[in-house]
């Protein structure tokens, strides 16, 4: 069985691949492309299932996270597929997968003791579109 950790490591992992994703290439480059949009919107499903397997009681303890929208969004790709709008997903890769990561930044857990996960630090979690461009172009 897995543990709340595991599960927020799902959600930073998936937003560091939605930053490396973005940005690696421009906004033109991504609405033209059929293989990056397809990528973004797998970790973007990823994020949502994880977010929805959270204990209430975490998500209720950090009300500052958009949790119903973000597990929203997720249901949007997986049910309206076709209705998606490309600029839109460009947005919230670029706009609100760094927000995501900054609400994060606050967010302790102590994992339960028999996972032996350990805790989640602010520091593994909070880090920005643009420490991520940085890293890239290092």
């Amino acid at each position: 069985m897995r543990h709340e950790a595991s599960f927020l490591r799902d959600i930073l992992t998936g937003s560091r691949k939605i930053e490396a994703i973005t940005a690696a290439t421009s906004e033109g480059s991504f609405l033209r492309d059929e293989v990056l949009p397809a990528a973004v919107l797998h970790h973007l499903m990823v994020i949502g299932e994880a977010i929805n397997r959270l204990s209430l009681e975490l998500r209720e303890r950090h009300p500052e996270v958009p949790w119903r929208q973000i597990v929203a969004v997720r249901h949007r790709i997986v049910h309206a597929y076709f209705d998606l709008d490309w600029q839109i997903l460009w947005t919230a890769a670029m706009d609100d997968i760094p927000q995501l990561r900054r609400h994060h930044g606050g967010l302790r857990l102590a994992a339960g003791a028999s996972s032996g996960v350990g805790r989640i630090r602010a520091h593994d979690i909070n880090v920005g579109n643009q420490a991520a461009r940085e890293r890239l172009s290092q």
